[in-house]
């Protein structure tokens, strides 16, 4: 008998036992009790790092406690395999994306094997293969028949070097976030869905989630981003009226100027006649959009000309152009009260536009707005029949003026926009469309699903999405007049696959999208990942559940109970990276100590949501 402690050869030999018996084989048991526990998924990119042993250590203790309790545990590991890394490595490398993907899927499941976690491997799956997307593609022609999958030309932040387009919060300074290429502003035809009709629910379902940090809820509910106020026309002479909406009415009164996106078509017309205008939003176009960039950056803006005409007093108001104002986000165009907005005065100081107060505090006290902005709400002044109001009896007052003059109504906005899910690369699902001249945009009938992404390609070319370039893809019948049309090129951001995945786990044999297993596991009883996700892949799958529920392929309102958002793993004071240097690669200590001293470390280190000093 040796004294010594073997990991290697003791870890392998209750591996094959586990294997063996089928140990964390999951199976729909009506008499226990089910616990489904599930960590978010990895991209495929080579090699574990820590931040992956924690995040799955601590999945795997809470569903070994939970089996310890006598629960019928559910704990399945799969891959989110598309992506952009794949086409970069497969340009570097010469190697197709697909041959890549699964090279790394097979090490690192080796990997992931090691360190003894308690999954049920006969579920595993891969976004990247056609039994899974299939089924998002029969998801979205169902959607698109439904009027909630859309396509519309949209301005965007494109990225000259990736060749695709940026979501405002992946402009960074103007550049890429990924690549430090500037980014460009261009027009392109882009694929939606429509989540903004889903908002009034996704924001009050936030109540429902009493499993979840309080931060998680709070980041979503801000995101989401609810208001009240009012939506007025300013009519334009010789042009199309201006749609404007505001959270504060009560400063109506007060407004000096409206300013407008570059984006709008207000601001092309108007440079398309000054040349020194058109310069201007040029530039603009090679600043950062995100909301944080806009906080900060420098407030830009440039006179068009035209006029604007309050929709009360008569009044005219110059129309300008503004950098800080983006055209996803209302109709583009902003009223523009200097006296009660910080940015706005900052606006009019810089440019000499006249500011008028017409909210002064309540208290009686005096308040100059010759230096700040009067934010507050108060008792309106210098404001005509409106006078002596509050500002809360003003907010009604004057859209009771507007409405009865068929110039406003109170509305409710989000903040929210639809999502865009269309992607100018090629290592992506396939959006199931057909586009024909003489019929438009058509679905793929379901008996041709799915459309498959072709996987040995040529990436010689250069950057960019080889399947462009394929008459043997993109070359195709319309199914509604049989003439001659092509398939859409473009694949789906892969938030798409993300977005549903935990429930496919339920059921990953099954000939339709989900079948009875998925409500006999769902909702997911804990769900473990990072807080980078809160407003992007946790908004989208609780989004994509209710899609789903509303096709009846599952009964449950939400897809997730409980959320642990992990801490980060740090060494030297910052987050593990490659480009720092200071990665600790787990297949080293796995094979120096052995994968339970690794996991028993993780755990022992540091409390599972905060981070942890390596």
């Amino acid at each position: 008998m040796t004294t010594d402690y073997d990991p290697k050869s003791i870890e392998a030999e209750v591996r094959e036992l586990w294997q063996r018996h089928g140990t964390f084989r999951a199976s729909e048991d009506p008499g226990k009790e089910k616990f489904y526990c599930l960590a978010m998924f990895p991209y495929p990119s080579g090699r574990l790092h820590m931040g992956h042993v924690r995040n799955y250590t601590i999945g795997d203790v809470i569903a070994r406690f939970q089996k310890m309790q006598g629960k019928n545990v559910l704990q399945p590991m799969g891959w989110d395999a598309f992506g952009l890394p794949a086409e970069n490595a497969a340009i570097k490398n010469r190697v197709p994306p697909a041959k890549w993907t699964y090279e790394n899927i097979e090490y690192m499941r080796e990997q992931l094997k090691q360190l003894g976690f308690g999954y049920d491997w006969e579920r595993e799956l891969a976004t990247c293969k056609p039994d899974y997307y299939r089924w998002e593609q029969w998801l979205f022609t169902r959607l698109f028949e439904k009027g909630l999958a859309y396509r519309k030309t949209a301005a965007v932040n494109w990225c000259p070097h990736d060749q695709t387009v940026l979501a405002n919060e992946q402009v960074v300074d103007g550049r890429c976030w990924r690549c430090d290429t500037t980014v460009e502003r261009r027009e392109i035809a882009q694929w939606f869905m429509k989540i903004t009709d889903y908002a009034e629910e996704l924001l009050t379902d936030i109540d429902r989630l009493e499993g979840w940090p309080e931060q998680v809820r709070t980041m979503q509910r801000n995101w989401i981003g609810r208001s009240e106020g009012v939506e007025m026309v300013f009519d334009v002479e010789g042009e199309a009226p201006l749609s404007i909406y505001t959270t504060r009415p009560d400063t109506l009164m007060g407004v000096t100027y409206v300013a407008v996106a570059t984006e709008h078509p207000l601001a092309r017309k108007a440079g398309a006649d000054n040349p020194e205008l058109q310069a201007f939003i040029d530039s603009c176009k090679a600043a950062g959009t995100a909301e944080a960039d806009l906080a900060t950056m420098e407030k830009k803006g440039m006179d068009t000309g035209y006029q604007a005409i309050h929709p009360i007093t008569g009044e005219k108001v110059p129309v300008w152009v503004a950098n800080f104002v983006l055209i996803e986000y209302g109709s583009g165009a902003v009223m523009s009260v200097p006296a009660h907005d910080t940015r706005d005065h900052a606006f009019a100081l810089a440019y000499h536009i006249p500011i008028k107060q017409v909210i002064y505090p309540a208290d009686g006290s005096d308040f100059s707005v010759d230096n700040e902005a009067y934010v507050e709400k108060g008792v309106l002044k210098n404001s005509g029949e409106f006078d002596g109001l509050t500002s809360g009896q003003a907010f009604d007052a004057i859209a009771d003026k507007l409405q009865s003059m068929g110039k406003g109504e109170k509305q409710v906005n989000f903040r929210l926009r639809d999502w865009g899910v269309s992607r100018q690369r090629y290592w992506g699902t396939p959006i199931p469309i057909i586009n024909c001249e003489d019929c438009g945009s058509v679905a793929v009938p379901a008996d041709q699903l799915p459309v498959v992404l072709p996987e040995d390609v040529d990436f010689s070319e250069g950057i960019g999405s080889p399947i462009k370039h394929m008459p043997g893809f993109y070359e195709t019948e319309c199914p509604a007049c049989g003439g001659k049309a092509q398939r859409e090129t473009d694949t789906f951001d892969t938030f798409f696959e993300s977005s549903w995945y935990y429930a496919r786990f339920t059921c990953p044999d099954a000939d339709t999208m989900l079948d009875e297993r998925a409500d006999f596991w769902l909702p997911v009883d804990q769900y473990i990942g990072g807080i980078e996700h809160a407003v992007l892949h946790l908004l989208y799958a609780r989004f994509f559940h209710k899609l789903m529920r509303d096709e009846g392929l599952v009964k449950s309102d939400e897809p997730f109970s409980r959320l642990l958002t992990q801490g980060m793993v740090l060494k030297d004071g910052s987050k593990m990276s490659k480009s720092k240097g200071n990665t600790v690669d787990p297949q080293g200590l796995i094979d120096q100590y052995g994968a339970d001293t690794v996991r028993l470390f993780t755990m022992f280190a540091s409390p599972p949501d905060q981070s942890l000093e390596w």
